[in-house]
């Protein structure tokens, strides 16, 4: 039997099966050897016997033959003194041992009806020249070793036919040579043997009939444990265990109410129990989580029509700070036009001037506030558009750096920046990076203290990326604030309510790092801060040198959009000549 089919056979089958097989198996090879065993010991003991029988009978036909040895010497002795008075020939020794007195062949084999009619008998000598020398070759090996082993009193054989036979030893004695006198005998020497034949014709016919017997009574105790097995298997083993299967497939189809029912007062009993405890509390875990999926479900839906909410709300909060911001530049793009109107006017005064002058710079950085807000819009909706052109990064570098040196020289700052003259011709939108430039440079510059220093440098990475890095000694920003920096009107905690943009300690809207972030993301690289607080930070900016090219798609919103803000910048040009022609002719009154 192979290893898959004994696999199949006992690892792939039935609970019921694999008991019947092992339980079965086992109690058959038990029962095979043990009356096997039984009548292995029961013919050692027919041997036994046998030997048991021998000792005895040499015994009883030693004493049975003695007083006719005696009788044949005597009559022996007076022949030959017969003879020897007539023949006057010396007679035979007194001293003639007692091997030479053995029985003839007409003696030896002679029934001894007291024992046995089937028990024949024969008294052999060990005397070489003797004729009642063992005449087969198991007498010769009998004989040779009982002469060479002085403690041994018989040897039991069992023949080819059909016969048992028992070499019994005949030793000197004591007695044996004060009345017979031998010379050269000792206690223990060998003076014959006696072999016993037993017929063997009956002894194997009770022996054929007690392994009939037990085998009859094997076969009949191994079909009747066969029968006892599988009724505990099934009735005491399998029984409980497939009730068990089948309230587990029940309650698998969806009916709870099921109970295991198993009253046999044992371990299957504490099982059941345990099962319908267990069950109980899944039903109860089950109404349970049924009652909190109810809840949950409602407190999505609530979630949900809040975030539809918000959605809403974003999307208004989106559009009033979209539409908030072309309104206000429409009449803010008024303001600049007359101021610089008004400024290059011949009849103001000084004061006049610097009146006006606050009122451009004060404009101007609430334009640029409002174009920090229309673009993050742009963003966030996804109509913000890359415009691509081939450009040299070292000049929008010098060019930056050389708006920026009045503010920064206001605080004496030292402003340098450091360009890689490897540095390839990009392929970018240069309107875009140059925010992204602006940004990180004005931010630098107004949180650093003075007496300060910000660098810029760009270099190239081995895998066709631009790096821009833009460091500072300025306040630095919190670790706990790194994370939400680049979020929207959010500044770094530098001091003590400082999120909370009425309580600022530096200016600004908060979106100029956002609005870097969003930008990295549009042209296709990504930003990273490194900071410590006290001690300043340095931005990285990484974007690809050669961006591909991207078709504009302009759905109509988006059209709506170009259009709405065209027709504003039109009338923002109208209002300018409008100022400026009320501008040319000095006011009413002056």
């Amino acid at each position: 039997m192979s290893y898959r089919t004994f696999k199949r056979l006992l690892g792939e089958t039935s609970l019921e099966r694999k008991c019947r097989f092992l339980f079965g198996g086992g109690l058959l090879i038990l029962i095979v050897g043990s009356f096997a065993f039984y009548g292995h010991r029961t013919a050692n003991l027919l041997y036994e016997q046998h030997e048991i029988t021998g000792e005895m009978l040499t015994q009883t036909i030693m004493t049975y033959e003695h007083p006719v040895w005696v009788k044949q010497k005597e009559a022996k002795e007076s022949e030959s003194d017969k003879e020897a008075e007539s023949n006057e020939q010396p007679g035979p020794d007194d001293e003639t041992e007692l091997d030479q007195a053995l029985p003839s062949d007409a003696i030896h084999k002679v029934k001894v009806p007291e024992f046995s009619t089937d028990l024949t008998w024969a008294v052999r000598s060990p005397d070489v020249q003797d004729t009642e020398r063992p005449k087969d070759f198991k007498g010769h090996q009998a004989m040779t070793y009982l002469l060479q082993n002085k403690d041994a009193a018989n040897v039991h054989r069992s023949d080819a036919n059909s016969a048992y036979k028992f070499y019994g030893a005949v030793r000197a004695t004591t007695a044996c040579i004060a009345c017979h006198q031998h010379a050269d005998k000792q206690e223990g020497d060998l003076l014959g043997m006696v072999e016993i034949t037993f017929p063997a014709h009956q002894t194997e016919k009770k022996l054929a009939e007690n392994d009939a017997i037990l085998l009859a009574t094997a076969i009949a105790t191994a079909f009747l444990a066969m029968v006892a097995a599988y009724a505990i298997v099934r009735y005491v083993i399998v029984k409980p265990v497939l009730h068990l299967k089948d309230v587990s497939d029940q309650i698998a189809r969806g009916m709870l109410d099921l109970r295991a029912d198993i009253r046999t007062g044992d371990e299957f009993e504490e099982l059941s129990h345990a099962f319908n405890r267990m069950l109980r509390h899944l039903v109860a875990v089950q109404e349970e989580l049924r009652h909190v999926n109810g809840s949950l479900d409602a407190k999505v839906d609530e979630l949900a029509q809040v975030n539809m909410r918000l959605f809403e709300m974003n999307n208004l909060k989106n559009d009033f700070l979209t539409t908030m911001s072309h309104e206000l530049r429409t009449p803010l793009n008024s303001i600049l036009g007359f101021s610089d109107v008004l400024t290059g006017s011949a009849n103001i005064n000084e004061k006049q001037k610097r009146y006006l002058h606050n009122i451009q710079s004060a404009g101007k950085d609430l334009l640029a506030m409002i174009n920090d807000i229309l673009d993050l819009a742009k963003i966030e909706s996804g109509k913000m558009e890359l415009h691509l052109a081939d450009f040299p990064i070292d000049e929008t570098i010098e060019r930056l750096v050389g708006m920026l040196s009045p503010l920064a020289e206001k605080k004496n700052i030292s402003l340098n920046y450091e360009v890689d003259p490897r540095l390839p011709v990009l392929r970018q939108d240069p309107g875009k990076l140059q925010q992204i430039i602006y940004n990180l440079l004005s931010n630098a510059i107004k949180f650093t203290p003075e007496g300060g220093r910000v660098r810029i440098a760009v270099t190239a990475t081995d895998n066709d990326q631009l790096e821009l890095t833009v460091d500072d000694t300025g306040v630095g920003i919190p670790l706990e604030d790194q994370e939400t920096i680049f979020e929207k009107f959010r500044q770094g905690n530098t001091a003590p309510g400082a999120n909370n943009a009425l309580t600022r300690e530096f200016a600004g809207t908060g979106l100029g790092l956002s609005i870097v972030k969003e930008l990295s993301k549009l042209l296709g690289g990504e930003v990273s801060l490194l900071s410590e607080l006290g001690k300043g930070s340095t931005f990285t900016v990484t974007v690809p040198t050669h961006l591909a090219d991207q078709p504009d798609q302009l759905d109509e919103s988006r059209a709506q959009q170009a259009i709405d803000l065209s027709k504003l910048r039109r009338v923002d040009y109208g209002l300018l000549e409008i100022a400026g022609k009320e501008a040319g002719s000095p006011p009413e009154g002056s």
